[in-house]
């Protein structure tokens, strides 16, 4: 059970980013709180991803407040945001194909010896540690990631946001393109994230994926919140007429 009763990890409060006029994202609030997973929906245009970018620090909001912990901050750019340990996982996982799994882990954050030199045993030694933690069957550490299968690869991307310390992680679709075991794999290293106290934003268009991985549902459409529901309490069908129609299901609209 995720409790809410006290300060929100991430509050997005009445957020506003226009482009050329046109409202990408017009006046939405919605929050996050530690061990929590909530879900981002709509149709493509819908806002999702343009206003989970103003956290990451890709956009730059109109008008609205980012709070962190409570307290107002500004974040201008993705180092703003890492520097609030808010690190984003997006869909082409911007991995280093021809390295392995401890060079992508540190990939410009090598460790280095006295000397200078990278050291790629206690690299090694760090990606077994958080692997351990996170996906514990993966084995094939000194292998190009290109060698890895998406569910691999998705870890290896996670892991190093873990091991720099994320509290906040975005995963734009994590399981798009994976078959059934691959999915499973990624929904288990999200499970890992919640226990460990993690909040994750998860934009996704699978409402099925959705229900099973996220505690809330946050629904937009037109670039407006339609509204937040917790997924325990509505069905696919309910979620889905809210991506439609843009309206709450009945029995929670009051």
């Amino acid at each position: 059970m995720v409790d809410r009763s006290g300060t929100p990890m991430v509050e997005l409060r009445d957020i506003s980013i226009a482009f050329g006029g046109i409202k990408a994202v017009d006046h939405v609030s919605v929050d996050l709180y530690p061990g929590e997973v909530v879900g981002l929906l709509g149709h493509n245009g819908a806002g999702k991803s343009t206003l989970i970018k103003c956290l990451s620090g890709a956009y730059r909001k109109d008008s609205g407040q980012i709070l962190i912990d409570g307290q107002e901050v500004e974040i201008t750019n993705p180092r703003d945001a890492r520097a609030y340990n808010i690190e984003t996982i997006y869909q082409t996982l911007a991995l280093a194909d021809n390295l392995d799994a401890a060079a992508n882990l540190f990939l410009g954050r090598e460790i280095t010896t006295p000397l200078g030199f990278v050291d790629d045993g206690r690299m090694e030694a760090e990606t077994r540690k958080i692997m351990g933690r996170l996906n514990p069957n993966f084995r094939k550490f000194k292998a190009p990631v290109s060698a890895l299968s998406g569910g691999q690869r998705q870890s290896v991307a996670i892991a190093r946001a873990v091991y720099f310390n994320a509290r906040v992680l975005i995963m734009d679709e994590p399981t798009a393109a994976l078959g059934p075991q691959e999915t499973q794999m990624v929904a288990d290293l999200i499970k890992e994230l919640k226990k460990q106290g993690l909040g994750i934003f998860l934009i996704d268009h699978d409402v099925h994926a959705v229900k099973r991985l996220c505690d809330r549902a946050a629904v937009m459409k037109n670039g407006e919140l339609v509204g937040v529901v917790k997924v325990d309490e509505v069905t696919e069908d309910d979620i889905l007429a809210m991506i439609i129609l843009g309206k709450k299901p009945e029995h929670l609209a009051a």
